[in-house]
């Protein structure tokens, strides 16, 4: 019961209290995002300069799951390069999967407290929301610089 309370903890913060949840003053790309089984959208906006993402943030609305998952998302690529955030999208959904080792669920410190959800089938959409997003952001438009 000590992973639950963990996740219950970690969502409900994210949820409650987003760093992330605002607009991006002159963000470098924008994607839509929206899972319409439940009416769950985000518009992700990231700044990336030289490879290195310095500045993301997301608005829209949905359920306590998509919401919190794109804030924690958001929370572990500030910094990093583009690879290094489409590894962490890969591992993010190979662990919705039940397919992730270990040491990847490890890599993605706060966001491996959503691993149960891989147990829940209707909320895997709403998990994954905003690192779809992302993958699509990085492969399509990061990719072109």
């Amino acid at each position: 019961m000590g992973n639950s309370t963990f996740y219950n903890e970690v969502l409900t913060d994210h949820n409650m209290h987003p760093l992330h949840k605002h607009d991006l003053e002159n963000p470098d790309y924008v994607l839509e995002g929206v899972n319409p089984s439940c009416g769950d959208e985000i518009s992700l906006q990231l700044k990336v300069e030289d490879g290195v993402i310095k500045g993301g943030s997301f608005v829209g609305d949905g359920c306590a799951i998509s919401q919190a998952s794109a804030d924690i998302m958001i929370d572990l690529i500030l910094g990093k390069t583009v690879e290094e955030a489409l590894s962490m999208a890969d591992s993010f959904l190979r662990m919705i999967k039940g397919e992730a080792t270990e040491e990847e669920i490890e890599s993605l410190e706060e966001a491996g407290a959503l691993e149960d959800i891989s147990h829940m089938p209707a909320r895997v959409k709403c998990a994954v929301l905003g690192w779809h997003t992302l993958k699509e952001i990085l492969e399509k438009e990061c990719g072109k610089q």
